[in-house]
């Protein structure tokens, strides 16, 4: 019984020795630098798959793939989120109607009414978890989507897309135009030039930030792999990846304010009101005297 018992130790203590020793030749793999050129271009090289689809051929990316990934959960615990209903809100209802009211002030404060903010706040803010759940990914060792660029330039495209559309519903075609010519006609190639630049700055915006805290946070994981990563994640990871959210969502909307104020000013000028004629100013200015 002894010797069994002794047995029994000497395995248990063998056991622990290997698993220790397991550990330390792990620790010391984990802290050699190897290529780190070679190391970072295959984090940076994408995945792509080809579908045959009759005779065309479908190219699925690994940003695809991790956008619906992120997607489907992020939805998923925001109807969660949403789903309770009391009078008096509280627990994850608060935290809703707290972000929803977030949003509506700051509709508000780029000229926009209550109806129309009402209007607005449900896209940008699915524009807004859009953003944040694909580039908070990145915390479970998983590239956003944003690091490659056609993410953030559809992204981009779809918000100016939106932002044309919403606009053109509150004030009209004339409104539009009237932004478009806002304050005199001569502006009117500069503004047209800025609905090429707009989706580009905020492609180049959101694509250079991630891509960079991407591409810093692979170099310190091969460099210093054990200690530092778990500090600076919590910027490069966390709070850059949702301030670049709220900068995309916050410049959408101050997009569509920017036109709300061109048509509103140059209405109040009576130079072009929008849905008003003339005639019918005149009479107002006659009936005002």
């Amino acid at each position: 019984m002894y010797a069994r018992t002794e047995g029994a130790m000497l395995s248990v203590s063998q056991w622990l020795r290997e698993y220790w020793e397991a550990i330390i030749d792990r620790f010391l793999e984990e802290m050699r630098i190897g290529d780190i050129g070679e190391e970072i271009g295959n984090a940076i090289m994408q995945i792509q798959i080809y579908f045959q689809v009759g005779d065309v051929k479908v190219l699925i990316t690994d940003a695809i793939i991790v956008m619906w990934i992120t997607l489907i959960p992020a939805c998923l615990f925001w109807i969660w989120m949403a789903s309770k209903r009391d009078r008096i809100p509280a627990g994850r209802q608060l935290v809703c109607e707290t972000l929803v009211s977030l949003l509506t002030e700051l509709c508000l404060s780029n000229g926009m009414t209550r109806k129309q903010a009402a209007q607005v706040v449900p896209m940008v803010g699915s524009i807004a978890i859009f953003l944040i759940s694909n580039n908070l990914i990145s915390l479970f060792r998983i590239a956003p989507p944003a690091k490659n660029v056609a993410f953030p330039v559809a992204t981009a495209i779809f918000a100016i897309v939106y932002v044309v559309y919403i606009s053109i519903r509150f004030v009209g075609v004339k409104g539009f135009w009237a932004s478009l010519v806002y304050p005199m006609k001569p502006m009117l190639p500069f503004r047209i030039l800025e609905y090429i630049i707009k989706p580009m700055s905020l492609a180049l915006r959101l694509f250079g930030n991630i891509f960079g805290a991407f591409i810093l946070m692979e170099f310190i994981y091969i460099v210093v792999p054990v200690f530092l990563p778990g500090v600076l994640l919590l910027w490069f990871d966390v709070a850059d990846g949702l301030l670049q959210a709220v900068v995309f969502t916050y410049l959408t909307i101050n997009y569509i304010g920017e036109i709300l104020e061109g048509a509103s000013e140059t209405s109040s000028s009576g130079r072009a009101e929008p849905g008003q004629s003339i005639a019918k100013r005149e009479n107002g200015m006659l009936e005002t005297t």
